[in-house]
């Protein structure tokens, strides 16, 4: 019989502590591979000099990092649903490191995008693993143990900025091979990582009647309301999604453009906004798991709606205190939209995680694209004035299930 529904199922494992080693462990491997992907869009400035790209180039290359990444994510957890494979891990960030390599190196922009797709594939593969991992990991204390995951991977494309000051400035597109450094350092910890994973998933396989229970479950048919609310929940990630792509490929163009900010300075706001947004990311799966999951949804998108709508019409000075206002509260609702979906279908960690941060990543990808054409065509200023209506969508939360009757379905 398959272990995927060992692994998958939440009730019918053994109620286990929350493996914190496990969790940190898996939370740093997530920085670093997510800092990796930062120095794609990091490079954006870099590369617009050196190769003389346009917006729409540029919008290109982040389309191919995030698209592989979009339509792979859910395709490798449905499959890791069904057969867990501990080892993907180090495989896929194996993958990255050759990208990175080729990306420091590429002569021209065709192969700059060859080297990102090898990048977008090897986070297709570490995302809903490293969910699975922390989901595993959890115990009792799912949003927590999500936002340990998730903060790790933010934090990781906070560094874009200071990637960009400290390395890329200085050493320009070479300076992307130092990274090759930091997936080594990722792959030897996923090593680690996987062994865990294998001794978990062989405790789990132990209990024969609980194994069988769970296989039950996760085959149990998922009713059109359940569906419903899963169509709307991922609607709500590509509204979040466009107006993070936006921020974080383009926001850097508009600082220097409307405050006559060096590439240093405007990277200082860019680094503002996501590290705010990595916090809020952190706090917001415990908020979840005391107030509820639809509650931070809906407020992390309505109460950033005044913080974004505003931000292209104030100075600098106050700019930067509403992208670090902005950003913790959107971003709090990043890891329990994760945990959202796979209590809405238990049974499919893998696939509800390749689902929601594999679609982050490929609304982000088409937004780069749309928002790229629009700063093409209508100016830097009305493209962002343009994203920060998005987080307008959110009201739509309202009509999703309540935490009460997502648990009642699955009773």
């Amino acid at each position: 019989m398959s272990t995927t529904a060992v692994s998958a199922r939440p009730s019918s494992q053994p109620q286990q502590e929350t493996a914190y080693r496990i969790l940190f462990i898996i939370g740093l491997c997530h920085l670093l591979n997510d800092s990796i992907q930062s120095v794609i869009p990091a490079m954006f400035p870099i590369l617009e000099k050196s190769m003389g790209l346009t917006f729409s180039q540029l919008g290109m290359i982040a389309f191919s990092l995030n698209i592989v990444s979009s339509i792979m994510q859910p395709v490798i957890g449905m499959a890791t649903d069904k057969k867990p494979v501990p080892f993907a891990l180090p495989i896929g960030l194996t993958f990255t490191l050759f990208g990175v390599l080729g990306l420091a190196f590429a002569p021209k922009y065709e192969w700059v995008v060859v080297s990102v797709l090898f990048i977008g594939l090897g986070s297709a593969v570490f995302h809903p693993e490293g969910s699975r991992v922390a989901y595993m990991a959890a115990g009792p204390r799912r949003g927590l143990a999500q936002s340990i995951y998730q903060v790790g991977g933010n934090t990781g494309q906070a560094l874009a900025p200071v990637i960009t000051a400290l390395i890329l400035v200085p050493l320009g597109q070479v300076g992307a091979a130092w990274f090759t450094v930091v997936a080594a350092i990722a792959v030897g910890l996923l090593i680690y990582i996987a062994f865990w994973y294998t001794g978990r998933l062989q405790l789990e396989l132990s209990t024969l009647s609980k194994k069988n229970q769970s296989a039950a479950n996760s085959n149990k048919k998922i009713s059109k309301a359940v569906w419903g609310a899963l169509v709307l929940i991922l609607f709500l990630i590509f509204a979040r999604s466009w107006y993070i792509s936006g921020m974080t490929n383009f926001y850097a163009f508009y600082a220097i453009e409307k405050y006559s900010f060096s590439i240093g300075q405007s990277q200082l706001f860019l680094f503002a906004f996501l590290v705010s947004g990595a916090l809020g990311t952190f706090f917001g799966g415990p908020l979840a798991d005391r107030f509820g999951k639809k509650t931070v949804i809906f407020l992390s998108m309505i109460l950033t709606v005044p913080l974004s709508i505003l931000i292209p019409f104030v100075p600098s000075a106050v700019a930067f205190i509403l992208l670090i206002l902005g950003g913790f509260v959107l971003m709090s609702s990043f890891s329990v939209t994760v945990v959202y979906a796979q209590e809405l279908i238990p049974g499919k960690i893998g696939t509800m995680a390749g689902l929601t941060v594999g679609l982050a990543f490929g609304m982000g990808a088409i937004g780069s694209i749309v928002l790229g054409y629009i700063a093409d065509t209508f100016g830097l200023t009305s493209m962002i004035i343009f994203t920060g209506f998005l987080p307008v969508l959110g009201i739509l939360t309202l009509l999703l299930p309540s935490d009460k009757i997502v648990s009642e379905w699955n009773s």
